[in-house]
């Protein structure tokens, strides 16, 4: 079955075709790397469609679908739902209206006019639905994408001490652990954090991200040889609303793109071969963007490594080539590959040992394993102390010492950098269940233990 929509075949014959796109070489120096900072990206507003890379017939459909779902609109509120510039999109609104798929129904503010769909503009209507139910903001080209993947590319930053520590300030995190965790993080490629469970992998794999500048754009939705992908995710981007106190500084974005905090994603056992390529849904026909493309220019956290349902040879396979090359192939709907970016750390978190999960001709690939170990008496007594204050219950130190001497040293139970969290969050909630004031005291850590400890 052909699922292209025969509107978007146009783009073969255009002179906005989009050509095959290989994912831009990072900088060859790092002068060049400075002369283009990720944060001085900025998309520029089109001036004309094909400009803006779209063709008459891909902005006029998303117009028929959007009318024929409200009624009547001016021209500026079609305007501001395709995100195009006002005047690029009147003159759409005026061809249509001479071809009397449009028609005037009132006068608005400016010189604006209220547009319905004719008899034939509402039968124009149904037929793009057929083709697609997508009504919102016009897509960008994937060409545009890879170029801005290029200019924001986490390999571009290079952060240094200061900045691991100010990533990280909300951790206790040891000099040698920040001594391998630099290298590995001015890698931009993929490494292993393992040990055992409750030390801060998934902590410190979230915090990662900070490490590469807070923001970058991206296009809200992608065209790509027919096909619309949605890329921003509201359940995964966190959007950063722009000023808009004047006309001048909304214009000078281009609004098919959002502002967004870099990325981080994790994903568990849930995680399975489907979501790691472009998803089609035959009642839409609009396509959803692979896990890796919405993690682009942040951190892909692959949490219990080994646990998912899928073999770990099966996972890491799909990503010799991205992991080397940095780039990706997905799928369309009709079977066509696309080459992609893959710009992002990925970052396997495991309590296994890697070896006992991959062999070493996948483990040579992913250069630094990182063993996040249990923390020494001294750091977790420091652990304790920050989280006392972090629940604002003094710190008895003969209470820590009643803790680390009976709990620890005569059971021979290792430290956990979550346990302290964890111990004093029952203390807290029993003091609050009884209506006293949380206190660091012998009984209090008697009770927090026996319920935490039972059947560790």
């Amino acid at each position: 079955m052909n699922v292209t929509p025969a509107w978007m075949k146009a783009l073969s014959q255009t002179a906005v075709q989009e050509p095959q796109v290989a994912l831009a070489n990072t900088p060859a120096t790092a002068e060049e790397a400075e002369s283009e900072s990720p944060s001085e990206f900025r998309p520029k507003p089109a001036t004309s469609l094909a400009d803006a890379g779209l063709t008459p017939a891909m902005v006029e459909a998303i117009i028929f679908k959007y009318l024929h779902s409200v009624g009547s609109a001016t021209g500026a509120k079609v305007a501001t739902m395709l995100a195009l510039p006002h005047p690029v999109v009147v003159e759409r609104l005026a061809d249509l209206k001479q071809q009397h798929l449009l028609t005037y129904v009132g006068t608005a503010s400016m010189g604006d006019f209220t547009y319905t769909l004719t008899d034939a503009g509402r039968e124009r209507a149904r037929k793009c639905l057929e083709e697609s139910f997508y009504i919102g903001t016009a897509p960008v080209p994937l060409k545009a994408y890879v170029e801005a993947v290029s200019a924001q590319s986490i390999t571009r930053e290079q952060p240094k001490e200061e900045t691991l520590r100010a990533a990280f300030n909300d951790l206790l995190i040891n000099d040698r652990m920040f001594a391998t965790l630099g290298p590995a993080i001015n890698s931009g490629r993929g490494m292993f954090l393992y040990g055992f469970p409750g030390n801060g992998k998934t902590s410190i794999a979230e915090r990662i991200t900070k490490c590469f500048g807070s923001e970058v754009y991206i296009p809200r939705t992608l065209h790509v040889d027919g096909f619309l992908i949605k890329l921003f995710d509201p359940e995964i981007h966190q959007e950063i609303p722009r000023e808009r106190n004047s006309i001048l500084k909304s214009e000078q974005i281009d609004e098919r793109w959002v502002r967004i905090k870099r990325p981080t994603i994790i994903v568990g056992g849930e995680l399975t071969m489907d979501a790691l390529e472009v998803r089609y849904n035959s009642t839409t026909r609009i396509s959803e963007a692979s896990t890796q493309l919405k993690s682009n220019l942040g951190t892909l956290v692959i949490d219990d490594f080994g646990r998912q349902r899928m073999n770990p040879f099966e996972l890491l396979n799909r990503w010799i080539v991205p992991l080397e090359q940095r780039f990706d192939f997905l799928a369309l709907a009709n079977g066509q590959k696309i080459q992609v970016p893959f710009d992002q750390l990925l970052i396997f978190s495991t309590n296994l040992e890697p070896r006992d999960l991959v062999d070493e001709a996948f483990l040579r690939r992913i250069p630094y394993k990182i063993n996040v170990e249990d923390p020494t008496e001294g750091e977790f007594r420091r652990l304790f102390a920050m989280m006392c204050e972090r629940f604002r219950i003094e710190c008895q130190q003969d209470a820590v010492d009643y803790l680390v001497e009976e709990y620890y040293q005569k059971t021979g139970r290792a430290f956990r950098c979550c346990q302290p969290r964890d111990l004093l969050t029952i203390i807290n909630n029993q003091s609050r269940y009884g209506g006293q004031t949380p206190r660091l005291t012998r009984e209090a850590i008697d009770f927090a233990t026996k319920v935490y400890f039972a059947v560790m």
